[in-house]
């Protein structure tokens, strides 16, 4: 179809004519003027710039001389940046930056250009000082001048805005050295010989240590889409750093990381960052995680990282690929106006072998190799908010579905149902072999434990132990709780499963691994039932730490009492019950007589009437059998003088009992209950059930009454 002419008058024509010609004739004046005081603007600029760096930062910046090259580039020479007392931090002998005129004239300055000429940047680390340190004087500048006053995603818009104007459409970077000295014991040096770009893409070569590696960054990068996909590696070997190794005493190496982020902008009122990370062919070593090398063939993340007002988030549609495994996390942080932490894990049916072989070699010692069929699902939630941290929530789920074990791994998770050796260790040695059977005239079935060990010990413990499968997800929300309140690690939530699994199956490193490994061990027994209740608890009286070399209930009541397990009375039981936590000081709770020192006596009195409400004891007012307890004459020569005092300082408020005074009686009661900080040396972390709590009013009532008889004892003394 043929679109009508349109007759424009001749007037309007030459009115148009006459405007355009205006404007190109005073943008052509400007120019002319800006061109010709340009030196003089550069040099305003260069003494505003340089007092800027002074007075913000610090920094000593001198340029040996700098000067136009071409309409819009900058050449530089001899340029050297140095925080004040501090070592230099940069030194570039020729530099040429070009800016893209458009946006500079709307005051955005983006690179076009840098060429660069041999340059040193040098990152020194003294004691807890180091040359970086201006960057925390500016951070702290900036957050008393915008406290309570920053919305994160205009922050994180404007952050990777700077970042990606940075990076120029082309470059050129020849012998470019970073160094890095920390405390002259690890030092790192990186040469990039060469590093371009070239219509958006990425090249460079960089000798690590001289000639111990090659690395190359390669990819693309395109700043204006916000996009850019780069990949690490290295000639013919795998990148290692062993700067970690030196510093951290860990071992990190791989063949390949890429990194890709492929959009980044406002999604509704929130910052969005769509990307992905992968690495290929991870291995790491670290004491603290695993005590052999770990390796990740192939792991991925697809990321949606959201940033809002307040708050940085990993969304729920991300995806992280252990093989081929999936799993959804969420993430999210919030600042303001309180800081709440949420985690939130879901992984959705999939194959139960294709999850277990997923898990990184030599992660899970015991399970490698054991064969699994059906499926599996997983879900996990977590919130905490630090105004509120008694109402934090926790719930974590591993459903079965269909799921059998065809074969074990290296590891019989069945083998405590007959007779097996246990090798207790000792600061990390073995101490002797125990047969855990008949055979051993020590071994005391379970019909033949006294009743009144058993309920005191449950009580302690667990008293959920026969109804719950493994774990105690209300115990272990209160610990957290507990935990972020007293900012440091005061109490755990080990179950008697727990503690069995990790004596009898598990290694004695204290590590990540071996807590994780350890919770999927009692997962797969306690949810298949491989090992009944009953057994469970057999194995773990006979095996418990009682006391120095001495181990199971049997060679426990010989001990201290001359008597068989089922003979023990009530006292017996809960005194037995009360060293579990910390077995070697058992001898240093009874005074001369062979009796047990007064300050026990509010604990027999608090687990007894526990027992007697739950109908496991009679009610005593004369203290559950707390002075019929009695040390075998054997023994007493081995007991510390009855003048050791009661440590009455290191009693917390919330704290039910105080703390013996000698060396190895550190901790009070509320610790050996929960675990404050120490493992016994089975490597036990133990942990007591949320029933072993008292009113804060009983509590300093008997403090106040066990200082004021220490008060009169101490006057009565001569």
């Amino acid at each position: 179809m043929q679109l009508p002419k349109i007759n424009i008058p001749k007037k309007y024509i030459k009115i148009g004519a006459w405007v355009i010609g205006v404007i190109m004739i005073i943008l052509i004046i400007a120019g002319s003027i800006a061109y010709s005081k340009r030196e003089a603007l550069l040099n305003k600029m260069m003494a505003k710039a340089i007092a800027k760096a002074d007075q913000d930062f610090g920094l000593d910046v001198k340029i040996g001389e700098y000067g136009f090259s071409g309409f819009s580039n900058v050449h530089m020479k001899d340029i050297s940046v140095v925080p004040k007392n501090r070592d230099t931090l940069t030194t570039i002998s020729d530099l040429t930056i070009g800016v893209k005129l458009w946006p500079l004239i709307f005051g955005d300055v983006k690179l076009a250009e840098i060429k660069l000429n041999t340059g040193n940047l040098n990152v020194v680390f003294k004691d807890s000082l180091s040359n970086l340190d201006f960057i925390l004087k500016r951070k702290k500048k900036q957050n008393d001048d915008k406290k309570d006053k920053v919305d994160l995603s205009e922050l994180a818009n404007n952050l990777l805005n700077q970042i990606l104007y940075k990076i120029p459409d082309q470059m050129s970077v020849k012998n470019l050295v970073l160094k890095i000295n920390d405390n002259d014991t690890a030092k790192l040096t990186f040469l990039t010989t060469t590093a371009t770009i070239d219509d958006g893409e990425l090249k460079s070569t960089i000798l690590v240590n001289k000639n111990e590696a090659t690395w190359h960054f390669n990819g693309t990068v395109k700043p204006g889409k916000k996009q850019f996909d780069i990949m690490l590696f290295a000639d013919n070997k795998k990148i290692e750093l062993p700067y970690l190794e030196r510093k951290l005493h860990a071992k990190l190496s791989f063949d390949t990381v890429r990194t890709e982020m492929k959009n980044a902008d406002y999604s509704g009122s929130n910052f969005k960052i769509s990307g992905s990370w992968s690495v290929k062919n991870l291995r790491i070593n670290h004491p603290k995680i695993s005590a052999q090398d770990i390796v990740v063939p192939d792991a991925r993340i697809e990321a949606d990282m959201l940033v809002g007002k307040n708050f940085v988030a990993l969304d729920s549609s991300s995806t992280i690929h252990l093989k081929k495994a999936q799993i959804h996390p969420y993430l999210k942080y919030t600042l303001s106006p309180n800081k709440v932490y949420e985690l939130k894990l879901n992984a959705p049916d999939q194959d139960a072998q294709e999850v277990l072989s997923a898990f990184p070699q030599g992660l899970f010692e015991s399970l490698e190799g054991m064969k699994v069929s059906g499926k599996i699902r997983y879900a996990l939630n977590f919130y905490l908010d630090s105004a509120l941290p008694d109402s934090v929530q926790f719930n974590s789920s591993l459903t079965p579905i269909n799921f059998k074990i065809l074969r074990w791994g290296k590891t019989n998770l069945q083998k405590i149902n007959s007779d097996f050796i246990y090798t207790p260790y000792e600061r990390g040695k073995p101490m002797r072999d125990i047969l855990i059977g008949p055979s051993n005239p020590n071994f005391t079935p379970l019909s033949q434990v006294s009743s009144n060990f058993k309920n005191a010990i449950l009580t302690s413990e667990d008293p959920s132990f026969f109804s719950h499968k493994g774990f105690v997800q209300e115990s272990i929300r209160k610990s957290i709780a507990v935990n972020f309140k007293e900012k440091r690690f005061v109490r755990g939530g080990s179950t008697i499963s727990m503690q069995l699994v990790k004596n009898v199956f598990l290694s004695r490193q204290k590590t990540l691994s071996r807590k994780v490994e350890e919770i999927l061990i009692v997962w797969l027994i306690e949810n298949n039932h491989l090992v009944t209740k009953n057994r469970m608890l057999e194995v773990y009286f006979n095996i418990i730490e009682m006391g120095q070399n001495i181990y199971g209930i049997g060679e426990a009541t010989r001990y201290y009492f001359g008597k068989r397990p089922a003979e023990l009375n009530i006292g017996e039981g809960i005194f037995l019950a009360n060293i579990v936590p910390r077995p070697k000081i058992a001898l240093y709770k009874f005074n001369g007589s062979g009796g047990l020192k007064d300050y026990l006596y509010p604990y027999f009195k608090y687990i007894g009437n526990i027992m007697a409400r739950r109908g496991l004891t009679q009610n005593d007012t004369s203290g559950y059998g707390f002075y019929n307890v009695r040390l075998r004459d054997g023994l007493r020569q081995y007991l510390l003088p009855d003048s050791a005092k009661i440590d009455t300082n290191s009693v917390d408020n919330d704290d039910p009992l105080p703390v013996i005074e000698t060396q190895d009686a550190s901790k009070n009661l509320f610790d050996r209950l929960f675990g404050r900080g120490k493992k016994d040396t089975t490597g036990t972390l133990q942990n007591k059930p949320d029933t072993l709590q008292k009113t804060k009013k009983e509590l300093r009532q008997e403090r106040r009454e066990q200082r004021r008889k220490e008060k009169e004892e101490a006057k009565n003394k001569p």
